[in-house]
């Protein structure tokens, strides 16, 4: 089930909605306007310890610490 995210066209709230299909009805959850933008999403992988590494250490990873990163 995709994530989309609207932004309401008539007072600017942005929100998230579960989309099941196309004929669903979407309304803005601050005023309830049906009018609104699709926008699009970035999205976030996270990073697992198995497999491949680009940072080209023999560790498998980058090096990065909450308090330091060793990708540069």
């Amino acid at each position: 089930m995709p994530i989309h995210e609207y932004l309401c066209e008539d007072c600017g709230e942005r929100y998230e909605r579960i989309v099941l299909s196309e004929s669903q009805e979407i309304t803005c959850p601050k005023c309830a306007s049906g009018r609104h933008t699709l926008q699009l999403s970035v999205f976030s992988a996270g990073k697992s310890s198995k497999g491949s590494s680009s940072g080209g250490n023999s560790t498998g990873g980058c090096g990065c610490t909450p308090s330091s990163c060793g990708c540069n």
